[in-house]
């Protein structure tokens, strides 16, 4: 019997799926697949927290499918042809992807399946805008997030409105004569395992993904635009592994942020939560358009930067939130325990990483991306350009983070600090931030013996920031004398 063949990538979801939609219009048993391709991924290999939740992902889309389900693993374009051979599929359909390995590999594979006479169709599920749709007048793309966003993306057609799951559905009854732990996703070691505390902090799947939605703009976007700012509060979205995944569509985020924000007179916090998807925009334009964007720097007078030779007792410091800066350690320990981390507080471990530890971006980004749940090679790669100020529009390498300041300023009643930090939560606040400096009786009376129960600080902030700038000098005098 003819079939067609839906294969899913980051677009684990039924509502607001193209591919899905356009399977459906044939009328012919849909074979929904997933293949994990670790070959033609290398080094970009998803990590061990987005494995862990692409296990739980692919089995709620498996119970949406009825599980029907196929899964297989190796290279997609081998996988794919061999599948459709069997089937005796005519046609192939899914959702693009702008990962650059991704780019190559599927147009090898459009190219193979027309070679073998099955047709592939590809859609845009993943983004507002294509990347080639968002340019400056002269064609090419832009470097600075806010014309990008202001003159580019604003100007465009403005998304579309998201289409409700298919009714009727007919899915082809063959079963995979592989399940979902035959992937090995789910980590095996250490006992217990590292993922189980994360359990807790996630509902994953289609169905979480929409009620994440509805509970952040009832509770969390009014009020936005300044709240986001501050760890503690409510006023962050968490959807951005939701986003990745496909779980949810950026349509039906765009749209339902319109609809709630205006009801709730927070204009302003609309365009800010909007802004936010379009820094997600620029990010997927930056790696479409400048494919190195994972390890080159976009400003080239960074490839000459005099970072400090590796250390890796520093490294694991910071990566285990053992630096004795307490907004630094408390933001590394949630990371560590939810996969995620607040966005102001990413901000500040990536400064105190590039700045004061002076150690290359690359070994942020590699943590990251085995680290978070949201880890996305666009947003990871732009923002941590961004951070170490060798990007598009990126944050001046001058602009050093003052962890201490930063935790005053945005945690001022200790609530994030304490939650993480929990060791030196009896220190009074306006010592919660700088443990070193409280005297003998008020940290006995905290229980702190430093060195011992917290950390001394790894770097002196103060001449870690002097010889920083000192080597952002040396890279400016470069660049001009090149």
């Amino acid at each position: 019997m003819t079939c067609c063949i839906l294969w899913f990538r980051q677009d684990l979801r039924l509502h607001d799926n193209p591919a899905l939609q356009a399977a459906h219009r044939t009328g012919l048993p849909i074979v929904p697949v997933y293949i994990l391709d670790d070959k033609d991924a290398g080094e970009w290999r998803q990590g061990g927290a987005t494995r862990w939740w692409l296990h739980h992902s692919l089995k709620s889309l498996e119970k949406s499918l009825g599980n029907t389900l196929v899964v297989r693993y190796g290279p997609a374009e081998s996988v794919l042809l061999d599948l459709a051979k069997q089937l005796g599929a005519k046609s192939v359909f899914w959702n693009r992807c702008y990962e650059p390995w991704r780019i190559k590999r599927d147009t090898g594979l459009k190219a193979a399946l027309s070679k073998s006479g099955i047709q592939a169709e590809s859609s845009n599920a993943s983004l507002l805008w294509e990347p080639w749709e968002v340019l400056k007048q002269d064609g090419t793309p832009y470097k600075v997030f806010t014309p990008f966003y202001r003159r580019g993306c604003l100007s465009a057609p403005p998304p579309p409105l998201p289409v409700e799951a298919p009714k009727g559905l007919k899915l082809h009854s063959r079963q995979s004569a592989l399940g979902l732990e035959t992937l090995g996703l789910l980590p095996t070691k250490p006992d217990p395992r590292w993922d189980l505390k994360m359990e807790q902090y996630w509902s994953i799947g289609e169905e979480g993904a929409r009620r994440r939605l509805r509970e952040f703009l009832d509770e969390g976007l009014n009020g936005y635009k300044e709240g986001r700012n501050f760890p503690a509060k409510a006023n962050v979205s968490r959807l951005s592994p939701y986003l990745h995944f496909g779980e949810i569509s950026p349509r039906e985020v765009w749209h339902e942020a319109e609809t709630a924000g205006l009801s709730q007179g927070a204009e302003a916090d609309l365009d800010h939560f909007r802004s936010e998807l379009g820094w997600r925009e620029f990010s997927h334009s930056l790696l479409y358009h400048f494919p190195t964007l994972p390890r080159e720097p976009l400003q080239s007078r960074f490839l000459k930067f005099p970072w400090a030779k590796h250390d890796p007792d520093l490294l694991r410091h910071w990566q285990q939130g053992q630096t004795g800066y307490p907004i630094v350690d408390a933001g590394m320990r949630e990371l560590w325990e939810t996969g995620y981390m607040h966005n102001r507080v990413r901000m500040i471990v990536g400064s105190f990483l590039v700045k004061d530890l002076r150690l290359h971006w690359h070994h942020g980004e590699d943590w990251f991306w085995d680290c978070l749940v949201d880890a996305d090679l666009a947003n990871n790669s732009a923002s941590w350009q961004w951070i170490a100020g060798c990007g598009a529009d990126a944050a001046p390498y001058f602009r050093v983070f003052n962890p201490m300041g930063q935790g005053l300023k945005f945690d001022p009643s200790g609530e994030y600090i304490r939650r993480w930090v929990p060791e030196i939560g009896g220190l009074p606040d306006d010592l919660l931030n700088a443990p070193w400096e409280a005297g003998p009786l008020e940290l006995k009376e905290a229980g702190i013996t430093l060195g011992k129960t917290y950390p001394h600080p790894i770097v002196d902030h103060k001449k870690a920031r002097d010889e920083a700038l000192e080597a952002f000098k040396a890279t400016k005098d470069d660049a001009v004398n090149s």
